[in-house]
């Protein structure tokens, strides 16, 4: 990257025409280091379906969300993404960024995230993965994970209207977080197991 900007996203996600212009502005505006620019999932199926409710609760929670639009001096000078981590390095960012004092700005407009048909064992593999580098991620940033997992919780409090208009997908919801959440701990338990392997 050569300008005084890095915009990234996934590989299945869909930018809408305006909104590099509308976060590189609201950074000028509020001169800020980095832009959380938040995302809706989109997709067929069930699960699709809950992970599209559960998300649609966090939109303005920036301690589930991690900042799209980041000062490229700014990760040349702290080394970028935690290459170590699994999966957590965008959340890493977030709280490095946080952590460092920096300025955060916040855009309503939302980058199109297609999912495609999600899967129970899909999802929760992917949170297994993640686990892998929890550890490594608590070392770094005490107190991120549950301050990450109180946002959340209080986001599906305040949006329980929301929750109760699709209860059959709001029951997929409480069910696809619970699984979230032990393979979360399953993924975080054996990485920690194998870390503590190969440094004895």
């Amino acid at each position: 990257a050569t300008g005084p900007w890095v915009l990234w996203i996934d590989a299945d996600m869909e930018l809408p025409p305006t909104i590099v212009e509308r976060a590189v502005e609201t950074a000028l505006r509020e001169d800020a280091d980095g832009v959380f620019v938040p995302e809706v999932t989109v997709g067929d199926g069930y699960w699709t379906a809950c992970r599209a409710l559960e998300r649609s609760c966090c939109v303005e929670e920036i301690l589930v969300q991690s900042p799209r639009l980041v000062r490229t001096d700014y990760l040349r000078r702290t080394g970028s993404f935690l290459e170590s981590l699994s999966g957590t390095e965008d959340a890493e960012l977030r709280s490095r960024m946080i952590a460092d004092g920096c300025s955060l700005a916040w855009i309503p407009d939302l980058i199109v995230h297609d999912e495609g048909r999600m899967s129970l064992q899909f999802i929760w593999s992917k949170r297994y993965y993640y686990g892998r580098g929890l550890k490594k991620y608590r070392a770094e940033h005490p107190g991120a994970l549950s301050e990450q997992a109180g946002s959340a919780v209080g986001a599906y409090r305040r949006h329980w209207r929301r929750l109760a208009a699709k209860p059959t997908v709001a029951a997929g919801v409480v069910f696809m977080r619970a699984g979230e959440f032990a393979a979360y701990g399953i993924g975080a338990a054996l990485g920690a197991l194998e870390r503590s392997d190969r440094s004895s």
